[in-house]
């Protein structure tokens, strides 16, 4: 009996471990912040308090006190083998979006959580022999002692996070000063970009069109937290004194972030391109938004650069502010002919959008001098980020026909509207990447561009808009009515405003599906679109959602 007890309790124990392994792919996700990772888990019952274990664990005690009343029997023991292993089984997620990595950090966590859950065991066990003192019911308490530990896995996460936090700090502080080190020897000329959205794509036309000129070397993908940028220094910048301009993506989540990106980088030309609702949950208001975003103005030495989107109020009101003494704005809404008191200098205008791109007029306010641009690329919006990206190189010594000359040749970042056409002859258009309500009108306005057959959109709306999200979901599915024939929502609950705003502006609901799983949509799609019709990927939410 003593062998089968043993067994009981190192089935729930690794079934424990695995329960944390599993969850600690969505604490990675939520950037190993404990509070959005409690969030997380509270959001539905089966996170915190799956049925399966608590039923599977119950039944187990009863069939053993039920059958195995005679003293010394083993059959509670075996009962409760066979439970815990129903208990502890866990299916794997239909979907991985985005695997869990193992990183170092992920694996000090890891071990301090499984450290967490042995010491737990033993707890549970010595607590409730204190309360059931019977030795009939050895296996009973070994049950109770197990499915509290189960249960327990996140707290187990939870507490590992909190005795790793001077470990990760110390880390940190060695990380950061690496890079700081490596910024002072290679000594580059830094480029910071925010935004609430456009950073990325910004950041990678800018790389694009200085290189025509001078070597730059952009934060890869993403990368706009202070590790992220630290990563890509330490990595990419150790002892690579070829590049002249270092050009650091910078994000923010709270207060502070930009604040400590610029402190580590010490950019001299900073650039913000909107300020929107994109992670507005996280921020409370817009006002707060542009508070943070503002942080990568202030860090500017007075001899510095700020570059800023003249058509985005917010970003209007920085540049007004009157610091640094050069401020370069620019617009693709004013009239270059009858422009306003304190107009923006570079000027976008005579837009045509086609599904060969785009074609506009670039005018400096300045110096009066005007060029045509054009682009292979896709969507209004990326005619703002072209010109943020023209300030800058202009500011750096690079003409406008060099500028207009790079960008004939700029392609999208990944995931970013982004267009093919499959060998069947149907063509996808992905803006997977984190949909916002300005870019998400324009990739609706591409779709609504492609008239020679069935227009489906797969969408599963935007996320993270705090307050607004019903709102700007409900107008999604107004503006998707306008541009697409077929819609596919996946999510049954955060679609729903994105349903009702295309039943309401008259879409046919025998066209309108909702699905649980991206791939039902992309199953669907693969078996009935014919050559000439066009899918369109609007968002793609983490394995959080």
């Amino acid at each position: 009996m003593d062998i089968l007890l043993v067994v009981i309790g190192a089935v729930w124990l690794g079934g424990t471990w695995l329960r944390s392994y599993r969850q600690a792919h969505y604490y990675q996700i939520e950037e190993y912040k404990s509070r959005r990772y409690v969030r997380w888990l509270l959001q539905q019952r089966g996170r915190w308090l799956p049925s399966r274990p608590v039923i599977a664990a119950l039944v187990g005690i009863g069939l053993g006190l039920l059958l195995g009343e005679a003293p010394g029997s083993i059959l509670p023991g075996i009962i409760g083998v066979l439970a815990a292993g129903v208990a502890i089984w866990q299916p794997r997620p239909a979907e991985v979006k985005k695997p869990f990595r193992a990183t170092a950090r992920a694996k000090r966590l890891l071990g301090a959580a499984f450290v967490v859950a042995a010491l737990l065991l033993v707890i549970y066990l010595w607590l409730i022999t204190l309360v059931i003192t019977s030795e009939t019911l050895a296996a009973a308490r070994v049950m109770l002692a197990g499915l509290l530990l189960f249960l327990s896995a996140p707290r187990c996460l939870i507490v590992g996070n909190l005795l790793m936090t001077p470990v990760e700090a110390l880390f940190r502080r060695r990380f950061v000063a690496q890079a700081r080190g490596i910024l002072e020897r290679v000594h580059p000329t830094v480029i910071g970009i925010t935004g609430s959205y456009g950073k990325t794509t910004t950041k990678t036309y800018l790389a694009e069109i200085l290189n025509g000129r001078y070597r730059t070397y952009p934060t890869p993908k993403s990368y706009n937290t202070i590790m992220g940028v630290c990563l890509a220094i330490n990595q990419d910048l150790a002892d690579n004194y070829s590049v002249d301009y270092f050009i650091a993506e910078m994000g923010a989540y709270v207060p502070g972030e930009i604040a400590g990106i610029c402190d580590l980088t010490h950019p001299t030309i900073s650039i913000v391109v909107e300020v929107g609702p994109q992670h507005l949950e996280r921020f409370g208001s817009l006002e707060n938004t542009a508070k943070a975003k503002y942080e990568i103005i202030k860090a500017l030495p007075p001899d510095g650069v700020g570059v800023f989107n003249w058509d985005n109020p917010y970003v209007r009101q920085m540049a007004e502010r009157g610091y640094p003494e050069t401020r370069l704005t620019v617009s693709k809404t004013v009239d270059p002919a009858a422009v306003p008191e304190n107009s923006p200098r570079f000027i976008a205008s005579d837009i045509q959008e086609t599904l060969d791109g785009l074609r506009f007029t670039v005018t400096d306010h300045e110096t009066g001098q005007s060029e045509p641009f054009s682009t292979a690329l896709l969507g209004q919006h990326n005619i703002t980020n072209i010109l943020l990206a023209t300030a800058v190189a202009v500011h750096e010594g690079m003409s406008l026909k060099e500028v207009a000359f790079r960008v004939r040749g700029l392609q999208p970042p990944e995931h970013r509207l982004v267009r093919q056409v499959t060998a069947q002859g149907i063509t996808l258009i992905n803006d997977a990447y984190s949909a916002n309500p300005v870019g998400a009108a324009q990739a609706l306005r591409v779709l609504g561009m492609h008239t020679g057959g069935a227009r489906l959109l797969i969408t599963p709306g935007m996320i993270e808009l705090g307050d607004l999200m019903e709102q700007e979901n409900y107008k999604l599915g107004q503006t998707a009515a306008q541009h697409a024939s077929d819609v596919f929502l996946v999510g049954r609950e955060q679609t729903a405003p994105v349903k009702a705003g295309l039943l309401d502006a008259g879409f046919p609901a025998e066209r309108l599906r909702v699905v649980d799983t991206l791939s039902e949509a992309v199953a669907w799609y693969q078996t009935n679109l014919q050559p000439g019709d066009t899918v369109l990927f609007l968002n793609d939410l983490p394995d959080t959602y």
